[in-house]
């Protein structure tokens, strides 16, 4: 004859409601087991150490990206003053001044395929100084007609081959392109703002065509080879209207290794009517291929979240080994209130850690790049600053997850292993997998929420900032459930 057995009910504590600690009684009571371990509170510290010793040490060897290119030439990379993204300016360039409103027009008549995007087009820009606020419509050998502005406004024209006529309408900040067949049926690609436009702007044809670039990926990182390509293009009716029937300038040509303005021959000079010639070398915009220098001199928070990390999941593991979580729910019952002022105490440590991990790693680094020829970007900056708060977010959703694991698999090592690789093997297998299937890694994996220290968009880029943030986010509110649904259900 055999007796059935069951397992024994959950513990349930016997102290009266009255009695019980308020939620704030419970946030000072995980605060002060926080800070009443010595090793504990060195953890903090060390991760902050730690993203700043690896950011300084990245500094320190690094070198200068390339420049490339002067104001005309290759167009390699360069980081106007006061901005975040490295910017692309170069090319073939010959305007006039367009002094108010105005409208600029040509005809393209042929172009080399030198790239799949090269340019044959028009441009207005506010002045002649790299990085200076542009618009540019273009006819393009891959992908139509293009009408592009700053770093991040590309508009599709629709597409055919050439002769095609484009025009550019310039009205205080705005400007409009549109691009026609026959000269005589316009289509309206678009309408842009260019900052600071004011004055005399200047307008004419343009031409570039992008370095032919070839990506090498391997683990742990990549390398590129760069073969500069150059564009040329024939254009005909040629023509700069000032709004005011102002009669025009002569034509100028932007130098293609100094930059300067350089007065054009009026025999060589576009003229109504007549055939003009003009090849390019370089792209204008934002450079897809930079290094982002602010990410690099975050990268030390890969190596300071293992404190983050550590400190979590011991803070809950260290009460089931000794058996004081027994204690801790004969005092609060309601479990999910304790985890919740755990999850709530470890993620504002960290995320004060992470603040101070973040502005400690660029307030060093960024004097020391200067010092070797980078030009990092203005501390003040929106996407700098957006990189460091989200570096705080990530270390602060990161200890809430690792609150999550600890509590549903109740060991130390177990814990700590499982987090570490869920959230550092994605980015380290990523490097030496193609585009494609990395780039769903990226998004799939916790490991998206280090999109938040991303701060020049790149080629290779999986997810936008919050998103990569809300991607994390979510696995960390999984666990967090699950963890909360176990700790009903199991005895402590």
């Amino acid at each position: 004859m055999t007796t059935a057995t069951t397992a024994p009910p959950p513990y349930r504590s016997t102290v009266p409601e009255s009695r019980r600690a308020g939620f704030g009684g419970l946030l000072r009571a995980e605060w002060t087991k926080l800070w009443s371990v010595r090793r504990w509170t060195l953890a903090l510290p060390t991760a902050i150490l730690l993203t700043i010793v690896v950011a300084l040490l990245s500094a320190a060897g690094g070198s200068a990206v390339k420049a490339g290119g002067g104001g005309g030439g290759g167009g390699g990379g360069k980081r106007p003053p006061g901005t975040v993204h490295p910017f692309n300016d170069g090319g073939g360039f010959v305007h006039r001044p367009l002094a108010g409103d105005g409208t600029v027009t040509a005809r393209v008549t042929a172009q080399r395929a030198s790239h799949p995007e090269a340019k044959a087009g028009l441009m207005i820009r506010r002045d002649g100084r790299r990085g200076a606020p542009y618009a540019v419509i273009a006819v393009t050998p891959g992908r139509g007609v293009r009408l592009r502005s700053g770093v991040g406004t590309d508009l599709g024209g629709g597409s055919g081959p050439v002769p095609r006529w484009l025009r550019l309408t310039r009205s205080g900040t705005s400007v409009t392109g549109y691009a026609s067949s026959d000269g005589a049926a316009w289509r309206r690609v678009g309408t842009v703002e260019v900052a600071g436009l004011s004055g005399a702007a200047q307008a004419g044809p343009y031409v570039g065509s992008p370095s032919a670039i070839k990506v090498e990926r391997r683990f742990g990182g990549e390398s590129t080879s760069e073969v500069p390509t150059e564009g040329s293009a024939t254009f005909d009716r040629v023509d700069v209207a000032p709004a005011g029937g102002a009669r025009p300038a002569p034509w100028v040509r932007r130098d293609r290794e100094t930059g300067a303005d350089a007065p054009l021959d009026p025999a060589d000079s576009p003229r109504a009517g007549a055939p003009f010639t003009l090849a390019g070398s370089g792209d204008v915009g934002p450079d897809e291929f930079a290094r982002d220098i602010t990410e690099t001199a975050l990268a030390g928070v890969l190596i300071g979240l293992m404190a983050v990390v550590a400190l979590a999941v011991l803070s809950v593991t260290s009460e089931y080994r000794r058996g004081m979580i027994r204690t801790t729910f004969a005092a609060t019952p309601a479990r999910g209130r304790v985890l919740a002022a755990k999850a709530l105490v470890l993620g504002a440590a960290a995320f004060a850690a992470g603040l101070a991990a973040a502005a400690g790693a660029l307030l060093i680094s960024f004097p020391v790049m200067r010092g070797k020829g980078l030009a990092p970007p203005p501390v003040t900056e929106w996407p700098v600053l957006r990189a460091v708060l989200g570096t705080a977010l990530l270390l602060a959703l990161i200890a809430v997850l690792s609150v999550g694991v600890a509590v549903i698999l109740r060991h130390a090592a177990a814990s700590i292993t499982v987090l570490l690789l869920v959230l550092l093997v994605p980015q380290i297998v990523a490097t030496g997998l193609p585009l494609s299937a990395a780039t769903w890694l990226e998004r799939l994996s916790p490991a998206a929420g280090f999109a938040m220290q991303q701060t020049v968009p790149r080629y290779d880029t999986a997810l936008g900032p919050w998103a990569g943030l809300g991607v994390l986010a979510a696995y960390t509110a999984a666990v967090l459930a699950a963890a909360l649904w176990l700790l009903r259900r199991r005895d402590a």
